[in-house]
């Protein structure tokens, strides 16, 4: 493996691992201090609220874990797969890691207690989330503009 396949690899490596600690310590200290529904309000729009839900990313597609289970697996796999392909594009280790410990943050809660923690609540008509689901979004989003920037070239 090149130096820079090496260190991408770290380095995506290195941010999954914070993204999963961060998301599990958030989701522990809410559970430690909220009861479900109860709501929190934090700054402007933002607030926290206890709920647990069996769908994947914003509480969408409630159902079995196995598919999900299969899916999150599948989507890791995916991003390793990219990484591995492409460890010099700039930028694309910080889209893996922020998608790798999402997914994983997510799957963890899953494996553990059969349904993903939430917590945060914004005052819009949108369910509750957390710290995985958003570095699942920002992830998505980071991968999406360096795919497309990678083709312009």
């Amino acid at each position: 493996m090149s130096g820079t396949a090496t260190r991408a690899w770290r380095l995506a490596g290195a941010l999954c691992g914070l993204v999963v600690v961060l998301d599990q310590a958030a989701k522990a200290i809410v559970e430690d201090h909220l009861v479900p529904g109860e709501q929190v309000d934090v700054l402007g729009p933002i607030g926290l609220t206890l709920s647990h839900n069996k769908g994947v990313a914003f509480g969408l597609a409630s159902g079995s874990d196995a598919p999900l289970i299969a899916f999150a697996a599948a989507a890791l796999l995916f991003v390793g797969f990219v990484l591995a392909r492409n460890p010099g594009v700039p930028g694309i280790w910080v889209a893996v890691g922020l998608l790798a410990g999402g997914a994983l943050g997510n799957l963890a809660d899953r494996l553990r207690a059969g349904a993903v923690t939430d917590y945060i609540e914004i005052n819009y008509p949108w369910p509750p989330f957390n710290l995985a689901d958003v570095a699942i979004t920002v992830g998505v989003a980071l991968f999406a503009l360096i795919l497309l920037r990678e083709g312009e070239r």
